[in-house]
């Protein structure tokens, strides 16, 4: 219909220049347009007291427009309107074609694979179009380029476990730097493996004026599919830990059926839990809470169970790595004086086989009595004074004791051991706690995820009762019964606090994970914050203690919520060495990027260590990378490396200085091929619209795609021409001259002014 009308395409226009061909300049056509105006808005102005009492309002406005655009329409003509378009010299171009040959263009729709329906789209009179005109090359994309003689290799080919547009469009500019491309089509469903189109990419054929034409193929939107977005869990953990995953997904077709999401550590079902499904294309978040077992290395695989006549089961699972350590931590308790908590958080701990508290209890003014220690020298001084004793703990709880019971140096480290070490720092409510001991004035206020008030008297011994916010219902720490609604329950029927404590208003970042009601009054009890490589928390209570002594003797919620605070506490308190990539599972690329952050002894930087990494993967494979230092970032080390078979491969990293090992750290990954292509399967239009408008090129369906070689021509890349396309004898035009005077003529019929 447009080029019924205009005559020419639409690229004409799109990428051509107005220009007036007439002898007389463009200021001279619009000084008598204004004139023509100007001129018909007088004349209508004179006649209309003699005019009908019909056209005395808006309607005379109506036929002085219609007029005047008849004027304005005539003159133009008069001036010769033309477009002026660069166009591809015939035969002297060469057009690429490239054709994605990934797994997902091989997915059946319609009695067709996505393939076969873009082959059927170039045999069909696109590909004889363009070669009437241009040189034709064909190539086979999937994570690059190869040219193929004819389509048929294309039908006999297997198809690839991934595609790279981006990589493939970079590979076709670099070998096809001085050939004159005229343009590029991109058969494709837009399934891209690296993540998108990097902009140096469409720089480059932007810079080169190659437009990029598009031809989408696939579904939109899939009529019946569960799918598995993403699964999100901690990447370590210590043994016997319980974890929590959230799982992203969503559906089409199945809006509020159940489903069930499980965990599955090689055939063993770690935890499942039936899920209704939400709304169409609705992103929902699942949790599921597991325990972590024995050490080693763990693929666990989130899934969902295959639903009735769904289109693709292959992304109703993902696979996550977890690396499960079993290294003893040991926290540094320092308590003020005898009291019921003390006594049961110890023997909370006492059930947790990687936790170790050791603690010095203020007996009297100057004894202390210490428990948990591996030596007689341990503490024999009272709370450490330097880096080496102090930081080997990997956290620390601050019982009812006054801030001036630490030295300045000792509150010192104590803020190093959170920002520099990296450790958990918690303190406990209590009469010499907090508020009441002095904390809010002291140098270790900034630490505290609270703004404390500075007063005596926040201390109460009056019952308060507790409950979880929406922070702590999905939080580990607060987890009681796996069910999140029923684990908010749980906690609202919890025996009274013996005590509580008045602690401030929560700081920007921090977040409260429970509150607690006494006298009317909601205040925060369990407040979290990280801080520098560290974290720190507050219990505004010395009463938790009651949930041991108040329900039934087999009733763990006591020991469970004081091990998974005391393990938050120390799970993430890093060592000499921490190695680390950018993600675990590598799909369809064996690149990685190996960094490690390594400190000495007193976790200061060691910008001047030698690091190595220690690589074992499958079939035997050994091998040892060097790890060279960022100049802009001291202590932090980098190293390039590319696993080329699949499978999982385990990595130890070592830092040494003058031959004394600074620490080791062991973290694994894997490669898996044929995954990536099983997710997203739908037609990723976005992507492609995006492509084609950034290079200049055009988005096509497979209806619209026999027009291509009609439009194609018109480009400025290549060896072009500069061509005039008159406008004068468009069928628009025509039609224009007819209407604007028949239509004022039958309005001023029907106004009875005729």
């Amino acid at each position: 219909m447009f080029e019924l009308l205009f005559k020419y395409p639409r690229a004409v226009f799109s990428k051509g220049t107005l220009v007036l061909m007439g002898a007389w300049p463009w200021w001279v056509f619009v000084l008598l347009v204004l004139a023509a105006g100007a001129g018909l808005g007088w004349l209508i102005r004179s006649k209309l007291p003699e005019a009908s009492t019909q056209v005395k309002n808006w309607r005379a406005g109506i036929i002085w427009l219609l007029q005047f655009a008849l004027a304005a329409l005539v003159l133009l003509l008069l001036w010769q309107p033309a477009i002026l378009v660069a166009e591809l010299r015939p035969q002297q171009n060469i057009i690429a074609v490239l054709v994605d040959d990934s797994r997902s263009m091989s997915i059946a729709e319609n009695g067709s694979t996505r393939e076969q329906q873009a082959i059927k789209a170039l045999e069909g009179g696109v590909l004889d179009g363009l070669q009437k005109k241009f040189q034709v090359r064909v190539y086979r994309l999937d994570r690059q380029i190869s040219r193929v003689p004819k389509l048929d290799d294309l039908k006999t080919a297997p198809p690839a476990s991934a595609t790279r547009i981006g990589d493939g469009l970079k590979q076709l500019a670099g070998e096809a730097a001085d050939l004159p491309i005229g343009a590029v089509v991109l058969l494709s469903d837009g399934a891209d493996n690296s993540g998108g189109i990097d902009l140096d990419t469409i720089s480059t054929f932007r810079s080169r004026r190659i437009p990029v034409h598009t031809v989408g193929f696939g579904a939109e939107q899939i009529a019946h599919d569960v799918e598995i977005n993403d699964a999100v869990v901690a990447p370590r953990a210590l043994a016997d830990s319980r974890l929590s995953a959230k799982v992203t997904l969503h559906q089409r077709g199945y809006a509020g059926q159940k489903a069930m999401l499980t965990v599955r550590d090689g055939g063993k079902v770690l935890a499942g839990r039936q899920i209704t499904l939400a709304a169409d294309g609705v992103s929902q978040n699942e949790s599921l809470l597991f325990n972590a077992g024995d050490a080693g290395s763990k693929t666990l695989r989130f899934s969902i169970d295959p639903l009735p006549g769904e289109e693709n089961r292959d992304n109703n699972s993902v696979a996550r790595l977890v690396n499960v350590e079993s290294g003893k931590q040991r926290i540094l308790y320092v308590e003020g004086e005898p009291r019921w908590e003390y006594k049961f958080i110890r023997r909370a701990e006492q059930d947790d086989r990687l936790l170790t508290i050791v603690s010095m209890l203020r007996t009297s003014e100057n004894k202390i009595y210490r428990q948990g220690i591996d030596d007689p020298k341990e503490l024999a001084d009272g709370f450490p004074s330097r880096a080496e004793d102090l930081f080997p703990y990997q956290g620390i709880i601050i019982g009812s004791v006054e801030a001036s019971y630490f030295t300045a140096a000792q509150k010192e480290l104590i803020q190093q051991f959170v920002d520099r070490r990296g450790g958990g720092l918690l303190f406990l409510g209590g009469r010499a706690s907090l508020g009441d001991g002095g904390w809010a004035s002291s140098s270790l206020a900034d630490l505290l995820p609270v703004t404390l008030p500075n007063k005596k008297g926040t201390f109460h011994r009056d019952p308060a009762t507790v409950s979880l916010t929406s922070a702590g219902a999905d939080s580990i720490i607060t987890r009681l019964v796996e069910d999140p609604a029923a684990n908010v329950e749980r906690w609202k029927k919890l025996p009274y606090l013996m005590d509580y404590q008045e602690v401030g208003a929560p700081k920007p970042g921090a977040v409260v994970l429970a509150e607690m009601t006494a006298a009317g009054r909601k205040m925060p009890m369990l407040i979290t914050e990280n801080y520098g490589r560290g974290r720190t928390a507050i219990s505004a209570t010395g009463g938790t203690w009651r949930w041991q002594m108040s329900q039934p003797l087999e009733d763990q919620t006591h020991e469970e919520f004081w091990q998974q605070l005391l393990r938050w506490l120390v799970t993430d308190t890093p060592g000499h060495v921490v190695a680390a990539v950018p993600s675990q599972m590598l799909l369809d690329d064996g690149r990685v990027q190996l960094s490690a952050d390594v400190r000495d002894k007193n976790y200061l930087p060691a910008a001047d260590a030698h690091v190595e990494a220690h690589i074992l993967g499958p079939g035997g494979l050994a091998a040892q990378v060097e790890m060279t230092p960022d100049p802009n970032s001291p202590g932090t080390f980098h190293a390039e490396w590319t696993a080329d078979q699949t499978g999982s491969y385990l990595t130890e990293v070592i830092a040494t200085r003058d031959k004394d090992e600074l620490g080791r750290d062991v973290l694994n990954f894997a490669r898996m091929d044929g995954v990536a292509e099983n997710f997203h399967t739908e037609q990723n239009r976005d992507l492609l619209e995006k492509l084609s408008a950034e290079t200049g090129g055009r988005y096509w369906t497979p209806q619209d795609v026999s027009k291509l070689p009609g439009e194609i021509s018109y480009s400025e890349a290549g060896i072009t021409v500069r061509d005039t396309k008159e406008l004068w004898n468009m069928p628009i035009v025509f039609l224009l001259l007819l209407l604007l005077p028949s239509a004022e003529w039958l309005l001023r019929r029907k106004w009875g002014v005729v």
